[in-house]
């Protein structure tokens, strides 16, 4: 199975709604990191980002985000520092989740919570 295929798409979306630019900055993260990530969400339409509370302006509107399932704190830290170390610039920290996106047309260079 390839990474872009491991990304979950809404019922309503089709795995070519997943940005080029987003897998291949995971495909990095996953070298960088060396092993598999756990993807929760990826590209949603308006609808069922709703249902998620995301933002009107959410990069998973695009196909341009990704929520990294992580449970534990060593790897939330371990998302979090080669994340940084790789050039992400937007980063939301849930309690069990990293949101991780590339939408260049959002501010950069922001770190949130949820």
């Amino acid at each position: 199975m390839t990474l872009k295929d491991r990304i979950p798409v809404c019922p309503h979306g089709k795995p070519e709604d997943i940005s080029f630019d987003l897998v291949a900055a995971l495909q990095r993260l996953e070298l960088h990191v060396g092993h598999e990530l756990s993807y929760n969400s990826g590209f949603r339409c308006p609808d069922c980002n709703a249902k998620a509370g995301g933002s009107v302006h959410s990069a998973h509107l695009r196909g341009l985000a990704v929520d990294v399932g992580c449970v534990q704190s060593k790897e939330r830290f371990e998302i979090l520092e080669n994340a940084i170390i790789l050039g992400w610039r937007r980063i939301g920290i849930g309690k069990t989740f990293v949101h991780l996106d590339v939408d260049s047309s959002l501010p950069q260079e922001v770190c949130w919570t949820y």
